[in-house]
């Protein structure tokens, strides 16, 4: 059955780079296309944040690299990230980049491709879940609830200097945006819960973290704006995280899933509860 969801695939050829997303952790959420790029390819080259299982669908002589980048850790420069995969390909090497999430969110996928582009490297984008939405999933946090939302902004918590990034319109989301989820800010959430607070957003409106998003080390954060800078450095939670901000939050007491597999009881009527939850 799976040669047969392979069967009209694309094939990973010889010279060519694929981007590939591997998805927020659980290996069960690849794509077939990647799946299957994973076991053609000859070189994988990936980041710090996809879940080595992942790798287990390589072929035992398939060379994996790891070329991770992880803030305020010494990591290679993205310049020569993007150079290696351009000499992989020209060495006549099937290579397949293997990022957290999808290439194209938060993940220099673009970046990279250019860099393939200006070289006339052949090269192909096969989307992943982002963490944003599938990490979410699995706190059992939906970004978007008709009873609730209609616009829902995704945005980086820092830039590439490593601080809060001035050139986003904080007040703007803040006041427009019924639902945040942020990429890399669980270091700045002191700044940027004042930015948004500031910009009109309650103190009190519910806030998560999910640490190690789809992972069986995911932890769940729930706190408020106002008390989010102090639950954090009171839980010791760490980076990797998403953050997301509205009232959705409410919702994961109804949604916990994973928390009702392992004998959680879920409310029918989430917007009873309130207060924080460290699972």
């Amino acid at each position: 059955m799976i040669d047969a969801a392979f069967s009209h695939l694309p094939a990973l050829e010889p010279g060519n780079v694929w981007l590939v997303g591997a998805g927020p952790g659980d290996p069960g959420l690849l794509t077939l296309l990647a799946a299957k790029g994973l076991s053609e390819a000859d070189v994988i080259v990936h980041d710090a944040l996809v879940n080595e299982e992942c790798l287990a669908l390589a072929r035992p002589e398939t060379l994996v690299e790891y070329a991770g980048k992880r803030g305020g850790k010494p990591s290679a420069k993205q310049r020569d990230i993007s150079l290696r995969l351009v000499e992989l390909a020209r060495a006549g090497k099937r290579v397949l980049r293997l990022k957290g999430g999808d290439p194209f969110v938060f993940g220099r996928g673009g970046e990279e491709a250019l860099t393939l582009v200006e070289h006339n490297i052949p090269f192909r984008i096969v989307p992943g879940i982002t963490a944003g939405i599938g990490g979410l999933a699995y706190a059992g946090i939906p970004v978007t609830h008709r009873d609730i939302n209609h616009a829902v902004t995704f945005l980086t918590g820092h830039d590439s200097s490593g601080i809060v990034p001035d050139r986003i319109n904080w007040d703007a989301i803040g006041r427009g945006s019924p639902v945040i989820v942020m990429y890399m800010a669980m270091k700045h959430i002191a700044e940027i819960s004042a930015r948004l607070i500031a910009a009109g957003r309650l103190a009190s409106e519910p806030v998560a973290f999910v640490c190690n998003a789809a992972t069986g080390r995911q932890q769940v954060l729930e706190t408020t704006l106002g008390e989010a800078t102090e639950a954090v450095a009171v839980s010791g939670l760490e980076p990797p995280a998403v953050v997301v901000v509205g009232e959705v939050v409410r919702l994961r007491a109804s949604l916990d899933w994973l928390g009702a597999l392992a004998g959680r009881r879920l409310q029918p009527d989430p917007f009873r509860r309130s207060g924080k939850v460290l699972i």
